[in-house]
């Protein structure tokens, strides 16, 4: 069982409305957003493109519905915008989150991610030269230290579409960047998505992961996606992620590794789907259940 004292559950409100695909949710408002991640059960959130930007508005509307952030999605642009935008842009996004009360920033590195491009996502991934490898750890690295200076954690996403999607190129960054820097976000569902054994990763880094987000995947929606070469955003609306409580992913191994190492922080669902096949707080409600009869949570 996870230790309830140091283990927080969060959602994401990518479920109701989607950034990437603004028609996805796009007559859910942030308020009816929150209002139902608070009814299902959950304590925090991450941040989507609806929220308040002034700090103290967005923080009044989630405390009195007993919600704080707990991490919002980074883009890094090291290897379009180049190293000084892009830190400019962390620190300005750091800043906020540290106001907001939360202690941990989750990036991806976005410079030639093909995840929100109208392309095969089973094709033409990024695979990063030892230049950019180069230039992605400096970055991170640099992030990583700025997110320590406010007690922050910085973590990466592995994320489908992008230089760090497998195992492999996992690997390459925890071996090339600073352990007491750059920390890894762990998620179920892009590991399940790109065919990576995610429980031998989490075994294997669980001591860097301080983010976990918990995404299910439908894995005949995914095969129907391979055999029609889908672009990742086209895979979303085909239905080929879910909340834990469904599809074909077993989180019982995650929550074994997760609670034998005593971890500490987060634990968010975070499953892109499309609000009108998939209510929205149902399956937040769905999710929540499910964790609860898992973990004890």
């Amino acid at each position: 069982m996870l230790n309830s004292k140091k283990v927080k559950l969060a959602i994401a409100p990518i479920g109701w409305t989607n950034d990437d695909m603004p028609d996805l949710g796009g007559e859910i408002t942030f308020e009816q957003c929150v209002s139902e991640m608070a009814l299902a059960g959950f304590a925090g959130c991450e941040v989507g493109n609806k929220y308040p930007k002034d700090v103290a508005v967005l923080k009044h509307k989630l405390e009195v519905r007993g919600l704080q952030v707990c991490n919002a999605w980074f883009s890094s642009l090291l290897l379009s915008d180049g190293y000084d935008a892009t830190i400019d842009a962390f620190i300005k996004h750091r800043d906020f989150l540290y106001e907001m009360g939360a202690r941990v920033i989750g990036a991806s590195e976005q410079g030639n991610s093909i995840q929100g491009k109208a392309v095969s996502i089973f094709e033409n991934k990024p695979v990063y030269t030892q230049e950019q490898w180069a230039l992605v750890a400096k970055g991170f690295n640099a992030m990583g230290a700025l997110a320590r200076e406010k007690d922050m954690f910085f973590t990466v996403h592995h994320h489908m579409g992008t230089g760090v999607q497998t195992a492999a190129e996992v690997d390459t960054l925890m071996e090339i960047t600073d352990p007491n820097l750059v920390f890894l976000l762990f998620d179920t569902g892009h590991f399940a998505f790109a065919g990576e054994d995610s429980i031998a990763v989490l075994k294997k880094y669980v001591n860097r992961v301080k983010h976990v987000h918990l995404k299910s995947v439908r894995q005949k929606a995914l095969e129907e996606a391979k055999a029609k070469n889908m672009s990742f955003l086209d895979c979303v609306r085909h239905g080929c992620f879910t909340v834990p409580g469904d599809g074909d992913y077993d989180f019982t191994p995650v929550f074994d590794i997760l609670s034998a190492n005593d971890y500490e922080g987060w634990i968010v669902v975070e499953a892109e789907q499309d609000p009108a096949l998939a209510n929205p707080f149902e399956y937040a409600l769905l999710a929540r259940n499910y964790i609860r009869e898992k973990t004890g949570l």
